[in-house]
């Protein structure tokens, strides 16, 4: 086909298409004779029929390739695509993880990138006093899973998990980071009044391991010497604050008016202060506790 090589056709058969199109509507106003302005656009109007069946072979031809290749790939090599795939969605996830760990690292969260997938470090702290740290080991496969841990039995990491660890896991870090610093901050205040308070206590306190019920007995002072008994519950495991406080006075029966007074305002202070917070109040307030029963 000559006309495909003529210099008019550079730029692609639609380009040569477009141009000769042009051409048959400048015949009409260029050429005066009748005859040879209808001779002109019948061979224009040839060639652009050519072209325009060139151009759909060609659309076909693109398709049919288009198809085998699809089909190829599909057929020949399914598990060469899928294990570039899983690799791309691990690549991601590290990189995430990666991210999640820049953005909370003054946090307590930090890590490092093992042959697995990803180490991390989750410290703990209350009141600005650094304690312990705990470490998961996640390996960045699909599906996401914890190849070690040292997270304490109690904490619900397999509930946490099966909510958040597919789907979020910057969720995940968190919600693990919430459970871990209160259960840290719980003990610590229980710690805090076995050492620094242990004059107050008639008995021993008593605690679970997961700190989030107390029990203890402490003397106080008010016109005469007697005992309050407090039993301090956390519902809320991602809090250090309790959410029922019961005090009661176990030698009596019904309280005077003055000493329930002072039971109910013992009562809010359990409820707003940390535990040790508690104690320390109290001789800031001027209020007698009776240490000489040792």
């Amino acid at each position: 086909m000559e006309w495909a090589n003529d210099g008019k056709s550079k730029g692609g058969v639609l380009a040569h298409l477009e141009r000769l199109e042009i051409q048959v509507n400048r015949s009409h106003k260029n050429l005066e004779d009748p005859q040879r302005a209808q001779a002109v656009e019948h061979a224009l109007r040839t060639k652009i029929h050519k072209l325009r069946c060139l151009r759909d072979e060609l659309r076909s031809k693109v398709k049919r390739r288009q198809a085998r290749v699809r089909a190829s790939i599909a057929n020949e090599e399914p598990d060469q695509t899928q294990e570039i795939s899983e690799q791309e969605v691990a690549e991601r996830r590290q990189e995430n993880v990666k991210a999640i760990l820049q953005a909370y690292r003054f946090t307590g969260l930090s890590g490092k990138l093992t042959s697995r997938g990803v180490c991390v470090c989750i410290s703990t702290a209350f009141e600005g006093n650094l304690l312990d740290s705990y470490f998961i080991d996640l390996v960045l496969q699909k599906p996401l899973w914890i190849h070690h841990h040292s997270i304490p039995i109690f904490i619900p990491l397999e509930e946490i998990s099966a909510k958040y660890l597919q789907t979020n896991i910057q969720r995940f870090l968190f919600c693990l980071c919430e459970y871990l610093n209160a259960y840290a901050g719980r003990k610590y205040q229980a710690d805090r009044l076995q050492s620094d308070f242990a004059a107050y206590l008639a008995r021993p306190l008593q605690r679970n391991p997961l700190c989030n019920l107390l029990s203890f007995t402490y003397k106080v002072e008010l016109r005469g010497q007697f005992l309050f008994c407090a039993r301090l519950l956390y519902k809320d495991l991602t809090t250090t604050l309790p959410t029922d406080v019961t005090i009661t006075y176990p030698e009596m029966d019904a309280l005077p008016p003055s000493w329930e007074e002072q039971r109910a305002s013992h009562e809010n202070l359990f409820f707003t202060k940390p535990l040790h917070q508690v104690f320390t109040s109290f001789a800031r307030k001027g209020e007698k506790l009776d240490v000489t029963r040792v």
